[in-house]
This record gives structure tokens, sequence and C-alpha cells, in this order.
């Protein structure tokens, strides 16, 4: 069985990343480059999420949940314009998935039945990577 975080790694951050950058670039003003930059992406990943190349997923779109994940798609695109901090939003995203049956729609897309697997709270601790010197 497929941990929770997998199905949403899988299916539910692409189309999320897809959604907000074409919120950002189309009501929000934001260019594909600026896009890109706030999601540690390159601007061709943005156009291809724009263009629908990438991201996009039918189980969400065909879900009782659609309209309300699209509502907190716009309502975080507005906190991300607005300087909020990506990962804390896309957080937001998994939180909306757990507590909604959109979790549970993940479960039978996959073809499990029964009982969900457990899903622990992220610690939402920050990796601090080390600074490489430029001349190393």
């Amino acid at each position: 069985m497929k941990m929770p975080c997998e199905l949403i790694v899988t299916h539910i951050l692409p189309t999320a990343r897809g959604a907000l950058a074409k919120e950002l670039v189309t009501n929000h003003d934001m260019t594909q480059t600026q896009v890109a930059k706030v999601f540690g992406v390159t601007s061709a990943a943005v156009s291809q999420y724009i263009k629908g190349m990438r991201g996009g997923n039918n189980l969400i779109d065909k879900s009782a949940y659609r309209d309300d994940f699209y509502k907190m798609i716009a309502d975080t695109a507005d906190r991300i314009a607005a300087g909020a901090d990506v990962t804390e939003s896309l957080c937001g995203i998994c939180a909306f998935v757990k507590e909604t049956g959109l979790l549970r729609a993940l479960y039978v897309f996959e073809g499990y039945s029964g009982e969900l697997g457990l899903c622990y709270e992220c610690p939402r601790m920050n990796i601090v990577a080390p600074i490489v010197p430029e001349d190393a």
C-alpha cells in the first residue's frame, strides 16, 4: 500500500502547481520567470504547467471536490502573490486533501480498499543545506 504522502506527491502536488502557475500568471500578472523563481523550477516547467502538458489530474476534475480544490488554489495564489511562503502554502493544500474525502478518493483510484494508510502530520521542520562557496 502506498503511503498518503506518496499519493499526494503523485496526484495532487503537480496538479496544484499547475493550477497555481496558471492562476499567478493569469490573475496576478506574474511572468512565467517570476513564477519559476517562486516555485524553484525552470521557466520551461512553468510554461508546460500553463499549457497543460504537466500537472493535470482527471481525478480532481471529476471529483466532488473540484470546486473546493480550485477555490483553495485561487486563495493560495492570492497568498503567494502577496509574498506567502510557497512551501507553507503547499502544506495547506496537503492538509485540504487530508481533511476532505479527496485522500480516500486517491486510494480508491489506485485500487485500494479498506483502511487508509496512516498519515502523520508533517513536522514542518526546516532543512538547511550547507552553503557551497561559488569557487568550489
